[in-house]
Order: C-alpha cells, then sequence, then structure tokens
C-alpha cells in the first residue's frame, strides 16, 4: 500500500499518464483531474500530500487552484508545470504560494527531485512542534514574532527569498532557520559571501572547473552549487556580483544547471537559492548596477528584518543570551547587567544592530571585575559610533624591533607576538572573538596567550 498520495490535474492525457507513472514508481497513490471542477472533488473527497497542476486547464487558470490549496489546504504542497521558457507564469505562480515549479517538457530527475523534497514535509509538521523554543531569533516583539511566522510560512516553499536588512540585523540567522525549518534540512547549507570572492575565481568559486582548464587548476573542483546540491545556497552580500557574474548566476539558477568551467556537459542542481544584502537592491536596479532579471528572479518572495531600535524589547533577551554565551566560552562566572546599564542599553540606537549589542557586551564583559557590567562598562557613544578601546602606551603603533647581536630570541618573538596581537585587538576594537578569527587561532588559544603576555588586564 503507498505511503503517500499526490493528485494531478492536467488536460492532457499524454502528461497525466507520465506523471501517474513516474509517481507510482515512487510508490505515491495518484488521483487525477482534466480540469479544476475535478480537482476540487478530489480535494474534498482525499487528503493528499502532494498536487501537480497544469497552468493552463479548460475551466480555469492552475494559478487559482493555487490560491484555493492556499486558502483551504495551506498545509498542501502544489507544484506547477509551466511551458519552457515561461519563467515570469512561474514565479507568478510561487508568489501565489505555489511550493516550486516543473517545465514542460518535464525532466523525470527534475521531477523526482521536487516530489521527493515535497514529500519531506509531510514528516516536518511533526518534527517542528517546539521549533520556537529552538528557534536562535530571539525576542517576543511583535515585528520578531511577525517574522518567525513568515519564517515558518516560507519554510514550506521552495521560492527563492531575498532577505533585506541593515548589517548585523541577522539576515544570515533568518536564511538558516528557513532552511532548518524546511524539508531541506537534512541537506547542506553553504553560505556564500559573494563580495569576498575574487572577480577573476568567481565563476570557478560558483560552478567548479576541471582539471587544466587554466593555469593554476591542478584538479577538478566542486562549485558551490554542487556543494549546495538537495540544500541551500545562501548568497550574502548579493549586490556585490560583478555585472558579468550576475549574467552566469541568472542563467544557473533559471536552467537549474551548472558548467563547470572547462567543461562540455552542464550539471543539473537540485539547491533552493537565498539572497541577502544591506543595500538597497532595488535601487541599484535603477541606476543599471545590479541586473533587473536577476533581482526579478532571485526577489521572489522578500522578508524584511526589522533592526534592533525597531525592537527594543527584545534587547534584555538578547543580552541575556550573549553574556550566557561569553560565561560558558570564557569558563566564568554569569556575568549581570546593572539596572543603569540595562536603561543605557535601551536608550541607545544599535547603527551596527545586534552584532554591535554582542561587540559592545564582550567589551563590557573584560572591563568589569565584578561580574556585574555599568553603564562606564558600556562605553557607548553619543555619536552613534562604537568607543574603541584605548590604547596603552602605545605599544600597537611600535614597529617590529630588529634582532640584534646578543637579543634573546625568545624575547624578541615574544614582542613580535605581543605586537601582533594587540594590533589585530585594536583593528577588531577589542572583540577578542573578531581578534582571534584574523589571526587565525581559536578563542581559547587567544585568551591563553593574552594571560601568557599579561595582556587580560583592564589595561
Amino acid at each position: 500500500m503507498s505511503q503517500y498520495k499526490a493528485l494531478i490535474v492536467d488536460d492532457e492525457p499524454d502528461i497525466r499518464e507520465l506523471l501517474e507513472l513516474t509517481l507510482s514508481r515512487m510508490n505515491v497513490e495518484t488521483f487525477a483531474a482534466a480540469n479544476l471542477d475535478s480537482a476540487h472533488v478530489s480535494l474534498e473527497q482525499e487528503k493528499f500530500d502532494l498536487c501537480i497542476t497544469d497552468m493552463n486547464l479548460p475551466d480555469g487558470s492552475g494559478i487559482d487552484l493555487v490560491k484555493d490549496i492556499q486558502a483551504n489546504y495551506p498545509n498542501l504542497p502544489v507544484a506547477v508545470l509551466t511551458a519552457y521558457g515561461s519563467m515570469e507564469t512561474a514565479i507568478h505562480a510561487l508568489k501565489a504560494g505555489a511550493f516550486d515549479f516543473v517545465s514542460k517538457p518535464v525532466d523525470l530527475q527534475r521531477l523526482r527531485d521536487l516530489v521527493n523534497t515535497a514529500l519531506k514535509l509531510k514528516f516536518k509538521k511533526t518534527e517542528t512542534v517546539c521549533e520556537d523554543e529552538d528557534s536562535p531569533i530571539l525576542g517576543q516583539s511583535s515585528e520578531i514574532k511577525k517574522l518567525k511566522i513568515q519564517i515558518k510560512k516560507l519554510a514550506r516553499s521552495q521560492a527563492p527569498v531575498y532577505i533585506s536588512g541593515e548589517s548585523g540585523s541577522g539576515k544570515e540567522l533568518v536564511a538558516r532557520e528557513i532552511h532548518r525549518l524546511g524539508p531541506r534540512a537534512e541537506g547542506p547549507f553553504i553560505p556564500v559571501n559573494c563580495g569576498a570572492i575574487p572577480t577573476e575565481l568567481m565563476e570557478s568559486e560558483f560552478f567548479g572547473h576541471r582539471k587544466g582548464s587554466f593555469t593554476g587548476a591542478y584538479e577538478d573542483k566542486t562549485g558551490l552549487f554542487q556543494a549546495a546540491q538537495g540544500g541551500t545556497l545562501f548568497l550574502d552580500e548579493v549586490a556585490d556580483l560583478p555585472m558579468q557574474m550576475q549574467v552566469k548566476l541568472l542563467r544557473a539558477i533559471q536552467e537549474k544547471a551548472v558548467r563547470p568551467v572547462g567543461s562540455q556537459k552542464e550539471l543539473a542542481t537540485d539547491v533552493r537559492i537565498l539572497s541577502a544584502t544591506h543595500k538597497d537592491l532595488a535601487k541599484l536596479v535603477d541606476e543599471g548596477e545590479f541586473r533587473q532579471d536577476l533581482f526579478y528572479r532571485i526577489n521572489v518572495i522578500n522578508v524584511s528584518v526589522p533592526p534592533l531600535r525597531e525592537r527594543k524589547e527584545d534587547i534584555g533577551q538578547l543580552a541575556a543570551r550573549v553574556l550566557a554565551a561569553l560565561a560558558r566560552d570564557w569558563d566564568m562566572d554569569l556575568p549581570t547587567l546593572s539596572p543603569n546599564a540595562e536603561q543605557a542599553l535601551q536608550k541607545y540606537a544599535f547603527p551596527g544592530n545586534v552584532r554591535e549589542l554582542e561587540n559592545i557586551l564582550e567589551r563590557a564583559v573584560t572591563l568589569c571585575d565584578d561580574e556585574v557590567i555599568t553603564p562606564e562598562h558600556l562605553q557607548l557613544p553619543t555619536d552613534g559610533n562604537p568607543v574603541p578601546k584605548p590604547a596603552t602606551s602605545g605599544q600597537q603603533d611600535l614597529p617590529i624591533p630588529d634582532f640584534m647581536e646578543g637579543d634573546s630570541l625568545e624575547e624578541y618573538l615574544t614582542d613580535i607576538e605581543k605586537q601582533a596581537i594587540l594590533k589585530a585587538l585594536d583593528e577588531t576594537r577589542w572583540n577578542r572573538t573578531a581578534a582571534a578569527k584574523k589571526l587565525g587561532m581559536s578563542f581559547r588559544s587567544l585568551r591563553y596567550r593574552l594571560k601568557k603576555l599579561g595582556l587580560d588586564t583592564d589595561d
């Protein structure tokens, strides 16, 4: 007996037969309807796990069926069949609430991937009962509650999502949560900072390359699209993509296939695309700096992450989580905020959002002596810019000394190590986690060196 049931809505007998045969081989029981009226009757009589509908039906549009299912059967994923190259129609269907789409003529592997992903939703419903407790997105403000509802809904779709928001507001966290709550959760989540990849290496990084395809290509390389197969590819700072790469990325998304550099063969991809940037992408489109067709393709659904200043009632909960994490990582007693420090945080505008709150609290913990953080430890500015940790004795500005005959090699190396650490701390405004990353060492390793060099005091 089949474990799943699917409704197939299409007026072409050949298409219905192809879909029924393919799904039956996947142990899915199928029910067929040739028009909207028959589809509505079936929906009333049976409980389905998936619906696949053509866009053009004798008595109406597949979009109407998508909207009806969204309204009356919100847990039923519905995929649409679109004409080849009709991307505008597919995007219209996704905006209306379709789970995903398949172009005609139907690619059977693409169809099987879609069906497998959709059927996983049946189990995700029971597995995510406690998702609010597990969510890394903290807050009880109306803005955050609305965001969580939106994330939960988007997790059930395969539509591309564009996440907008200021720097430090938590855009990647939102992307990870959409992935975690969706049917691709067991697949990889691959984040990529589009602005951090050298232009000349972009095509190789995204699509991979074949050995010998260019100077330095000593072996085959798997691209980011392939690495994200079966999962989610998160394009952070997508606005930083050069125009030439935007063209190639658009084709890869639309064709659901990539061609590695130096290869004559395209590789099919099964990847969900999420993207984000702190820049105004619509404005960049108007200015001709970002392709309108790519923007239209990745911005099927928009999620806006609220800045911290618009949800100040969440600051207390966020601060508690940050301080608990610091206490755990630094193996120390849990620091607390004094009432005046809490008031100071509530009054601050946080131009750097949650990331700035984390940095401010980390600096404050290094400054307080008795595990109680006061406003003085917070060092909040009045001009909106964080106050850097004051330098002492100008040590970080000293040039690396010359090694002279008779000097102690150990002391010489210690001086170089000390200056490198001080320079990294100064450049990261005494954010020790960021400094450790900059120095290429673990946080605990940096703590050990700070104690060894006598740099773990307030000075």
